[in-house]
C-alpha cells in the first residue's frame, strides 16, 4: 500500500477510510518479534544489523525487519489469503531465520522477556522511525525490551474495522491469558505470568486496552486530536492491545507475547484470526455483542497479567468469578464454526500448560533461570559455565 509515514495526518486518514472501504475480509498476516542472543550465555546481543544484511538476497528480506533495539528481531509472513498459508509460512520462517542466525552464530528465543539482560545495554536500531521515538519516549522506550506476536485480519469497510475492534476488547483478557510467557526479567522471577505486559503496555502512552468508538468517524475525530495537538508525529503512535492499523485495512491485535513453541504460536494466531472473523459476522448479522466498561475490561486485564491461564477472568455479564482455561473453552466454542469454516479450527486448543505455566513449574522444581530459557532457545547451543 505504499509508504504511508511520507502522507500528511489528512491523506493517511483519506487514505485508510478508503482501503478499508475497498479492503477484503480475513486476509491474514502474522509478525513476530525474537530476541538475538549470544548461543554461548544466552544473554542479548546487539547484531540485528548483521541479521538484515544476510538476508539479503534470500525469502526472508522483504520479511526481516528490525524491531526498536538491535537484539531483536522481526518477521512477518506478509498478506495470507487463507490460514493454512499463514501457518505454513509461519514454520517456514521460524526455519529460515534459523538458519540464517545459525550461520552467524547467533541463537534466537520467542519469549515474551529476556531473563536477565539489561535494558542499558541494548541499542536503539538507527531509523528515523526508531530515532524519533526514542527522542519522544526516552526512559519508557529504553525499558522496552519485550517480545510480541502479532496478528492482523482483513476487514472490509472503515465503521466495521472500528466495531470489530470494539467486539474485541472484551477479549483481550483470554487472549492475554493463553500467550503469557515472561514470568522472569531483570534477573529476577517477577510471579507475573506476562512481565512483558507491565513493561511495554503500562509503560507506553495510549497503549493497552482502548476506548469504544461509533464508527470511523469517532475514531477519526481522536486520530486527528492527537496529531492537532502534537501528541503524535505518526498513526504507530497509537499503542493499543487492538487498533485499526492505519496503513493497511487490517485490524490488528497486539496483545500476545512472543511463542517459544511453534505450534503454540499457530494455536494462537488462529485464535486470534477466527475471534476477529466471529465478530465481523455478529455484527454483521446483529448478533448481540458484549459492550463492558473499559474499567471493568482492567479488572481481568490485571488478572490475565498476574496470573494468566493459571487464574481466574471475571464473567463480566454476571459477576462470576471462573477459571481463566473456563473462559477460553467458553470462547473457543463460541468462535469453532467460523474457524471451521476459515480452515482455522485444527488449530485451536486449550493448553495444557502455556509457556509461563511451565516456566513456573520449572522454576519451583529447583531449575535455575538459565536453564529454564536455556530450554527455549531456538538451535541454541547449551549455556556454558
Amino acid at each position: 500500500m505504499g509508504d504511508t509515514q511520507r502522507l500528511n495526518p489528512d491523506e493517511q486518514i483519506r487514505f485508510a477510510r478508503e482501503a478499508y472501504e475497498n479492503g477484503t475480509d480475513f486476509t491474514l498476516a502474522v509478525e513476530e518479534e525474537f530476541a538475538v542472543l549470544d548461543p554461548e550465555n544466552l544473554s542479548l546481543t546487539n547484531r540485528f544489523e548483521e541479521l538484515q544484511t544476510a538476508a539479503r538476497g534470500t525469502l526472508l528480506e522483504e520479511h526481516l525487519v528490525g524491531e526498536l533495539i538491535a537484539s531483536e528481531v522481526e518477521v512477518r509472513t506478509g498478506r495470507c489469503e487463507s490460514f493454512a498459508e499463514a501457518a505454513a509460512k509461519i514454520g517456514e520462517q521460524r526455519v529460515q531465520l534459523e538458519e540464517l542466525a545459525r550461520g552467524l552464530g547467533i541463537a534466537l528465543a520467542a519469549v515474551g522477556t529476556h531473563p536477565w539482560s539489561p535494558w542499558q545495554e541494548q541499542r536503539i536500531i538507527d531509523t528515523p522511525h526508531y530515532r524519533r521515538n526514542d527522542e519522544l519516549l526516552r526512559y519508557v522506550v529504553w525499558r522496552n525490551n519485550t517480545f510480541g506476536l502479532h496478528v492482523h485480519v482483513g476487514i472490509k469497510g472503515a465503521d466495521r474495522a472500528v466495531a470489530v475492534c470494539n467486539g474485541l476488547r472484551n477479549y483481550l483478557p483470554e487472549l492475554l491469558a493463553v500467550s503469557a510467557s515472561s514470568t522472569f526479567v531483570e534477573g529476577i522471577f517477577t510471579h507475573l505470568h506476562s512481565a512483558r505486559t507491565e513493561i511495554f503496555t503500562r509503560m507506553f502512552p495510549r497503549c493497552g486496552v482502548p476506548d469504544a468508538y461509533a464508527g470511523w468517524p469517532g475514531y477519526e475525530e481522536y486520530v486527528r486530536f492527537l496529531y492537532g495537538t502534537g501528541s503524535i508525529t505518526e498513526h504507530t503512535q497509537i499503542w493499543w492491545s487492538v487498533r485499526p492499523h492505519l496503513a493497511f485495512p487490517t485490524v490488528e491485535i497486539r496483545i500476545c507475547d512472543a511463542q517459544p513453541d511453534l505450534e503454540e504460536a499457530r494455536s494462537l494466531a488462529a485464535l486470534c484470526y477466527a475471534l476477529t472473523a466471529r465478530i465481523a459476522r455478529a455484527l454483521d448479522e446483529g448478533e448481540p455483542l458484549p459492550d463492558f466498561p473499559h474499567r471493568l475490561i482492567e479488572e481481568n486485564f490485571w488478572r490475565a497479567t498476574r496470573y494468566g491461564l493459571s487464574g481466574e477472568l471475571i464473567d463480566l455479564a454476571s459477576g462470576d468469578v471462573r477459571p481463566a482455561r473456563a473462559h477460553l473453552e467458553r470462547l473457543i466454542e463460541w468462535i469453532a464454526p467460523v474457524a471451521e469454516e476459515l480452515g482455522a479450527e485444527q488449530y485451536l486448543a486449550v493448553p495444557a500448560a502455556n509457556s509461563a505455566e511451565r516456566q513456573i513449574a520449572q522454576h519451583a522444581d529447583g531449575a535455575t533461570m538459565k536453564e529454564i530459557y536455556a530450554g527455549l532457545v531456538r538451535r541454541g547451543e547449551p549455556v556454558r559455565g
